[in-house]
């Protein structure tokens, strides 16, 4: 799974601190003069550096738990009934020696930290909380050194329903810190220098919705450089959510993840992203893939991308790798969210690798080995055997059978950028809505150029009201076509009707 680029086609809010967003300078030249454009009211969650102290004394009813006695922890979970409180003394505690020595909650188990208290896998066991209990509890408590597979997650491994993770530190983990299961909350937390994922929100079997995460720091995850172990998995990055139908994702800093920040792949729908600080990741800000109807709001997004779109332009590929970044995803009112579209409005993006790409793959449909989410098909087709010919050719399945970036409402955001403070020199100042040139398999539909025109000038894709500062590009219907903003303004193109455009670089 996870984006193949266009040359590859073929083959909490009140845990946190106050932050002032970025508004820019005012030197340049002006061609029109920049209306204000509301900052949104960034919220950051600094929890990392001081996390929240838990309980100094064991509540009451709570069974104590010793860090002097490897496995304590595991043993008095197994011999306590469900809806036990655990609390962990001060020190560092240890599960037995076996890889597979891990805890096993109960149903409505909660465990809470005392100051300084850290469950240590010391590189040995591969998880620490497992199983299919709902409605668990972890507080106050450091999780680390756990050697989980790729893919695999360190709490919560077996994406149970109903946990709630809140003051936790998960840290210096194999694979993914935390995974996901429906009804989850993940708050106030610190998911930090994991190998894989911060979080990997993946169920194999059953849905994952009402997902919170809220008020976290998410930072320096991706540590085992996932991609360059495996080119192009699309594996990596400050959290990856597969397949969630509802999450609301609000007040987390985001930050120094190598790879992408946040990452939505594969028939997501309904997010809402607001509130967040997405700052100094080496890849995206936020990538939404093949997916459906998002809120994208109020955001402060700076400085992503540097490494990985500098990386790509020194290679001289020309595609616009952007620090948010659409790819066949798009509104589809026939499945059910809070909108039917993808909005995104009242964020500041500053100084980042390019600013939002709109992208569809045109070989990129259900049954096409161009697929690089094997076996899977858009949420309006459930059996992907029904995409081919001939009825993939006509209506509906022509429609159906293919991801679409359409109804994308870009409105009222504030574009910044200084190509000094980025230190380049072109290829870091596009937006950009395009496709390829459709190609494979020899039996689809989309050859030539009829998806790069549908996504450009069909689909519903809009910009407008939005303030640009700085020497901005912009990139329509293929890689190789590049129009200033008074093009970009007229027919047939019609986009950012309403905004404003001061060329030169913003401070």
């Amino acid at each position: 799974m996870g984006i193949k680029w266009l040359h590859r086609a073929w083959p909490a809010a009140p845990l946190a601190l106050a932050l002032l967003a970025a508004t820019g300078c005012e030197s340049g030249t002006t061609d029109a003069a920049p209306k204000p454009t509301a900052a949104p009211s960034t919220s950051v969650a600094r929890v990392c550096a001081k996390p929240a102290a838990g309980p100094a004394k064991a509540p009451a009813g709570a069974v104590t738990v010793d860090p002097a006695v490897p496995g304590d922890l595991a043993a008095k979970t197994e011999s306590s009934p469900p809806h036990t409180t655990f609390w962990l003394r001060p020190g560092r505690h240890t599960l037995m020696s076996e890889r597979y020595d891990q805890v096993s909650p109960k149903e409505g188990d909660v465990y809470l930290g005392a100051p300084g208290a850290v469950l240590d896998g010391r590189k040995t066991n591969q998880y620490a909380f497992v199983g299919t209990a709902r409605d668990v509890t972890i507080r106050y408590l450091t999780v680390q050194g756990f050697d989980a597979p790729r893919d695999e997650g360190v709490v919560n491994h077996d994406s149970a329903d109903g946990w709630v993770i809140e003051h936790a530190t998960i840290q210096n983990n194999s694979g993914a810190g935390l995974m996901a299961g429906a009804r989850q909350r993940v708050r106030a937390s610190c998911l930090r220098d994991n190998g894989q994922y911060g979080m990997n929100a993946y169920k194999g079997a059953g849905v994952i919705s009402g997902l919170v995460v809220e008020g976290n720091e998410i930072v320096g995850n991706n540590k085992d450089d996932w991609e360059r172990r495996r080119p192009d998995c699309g594996c990596s990055g400050g959290v990856k959510f597969w397949a969630v139908d509802g999450a609301d994702i609000s007040g987390n800093w985001v930050h120094d993840n190598r790879g992408t920040g946040l990452w939505a792949d594969t028939d997501n729908n309904d997010f809402l992203i607001e509130g967040n600080l997405i700052e100094d990741n080496d890849g995206a800000a936020l990538i939404y893939e093949i997916s459906y109807n998002a809120v994208i709001r109020k955001n402060t997004i700076r400085r992503n991308n540097w490494v990985e779109g500098r990386a790509y332009a020194a290679d001289g590929d020309t595609f616009p790798f952007a620090t948010v970044y659409l790819s066949e995803s798009g509104g589809e009112p026939r499945i059910r969210a809070r909108t039917d579209k993808i909005e995104i409005y009242r964020n500041v993006l500053e100084n980042n690798w390019n600013g939002i790409t709109l992208w569809e793959n045109a070989d990129r449909f259900c049954n096409s080995p161009a697929n690089t989410s094997s076996g899977d098909c858009t949420l309006l087709v459930k059996n992907p055997d029904r995409c081919a010919q001939p009825a993939i050719a006509k209506a509906p399945l022509y429609a159906d059978c293919r991801w679409k970036t359409q109804r994308v409402d870009i409105h009222d955001n504030r574009f910044v950028l200084d190509k000094s403070a980025v230190d380049c020199t072109v290829k870091c100042d596009r937006m950009a809505v395009l496709s390829n040139y459709g190609t494979y398999p020899d039996w689809s539909p989309y050859k030539g150029e009829r998806v790069a025109e549908a996504i450009t000038l069909e689909q519903h894709n809009r910009w407008h009201d939005n303030v640009y500062v700085g020497p901005w590009t912009f990139v329509v219907h293929d890689a190789s076509r590049t129009v200033g903003f008074k093009q970009w303004q007229a027919t047939p193109y019609r986009q950012d009707a309403g905004s404003t455009f001061r060329a030169g670089d913003g401070g």
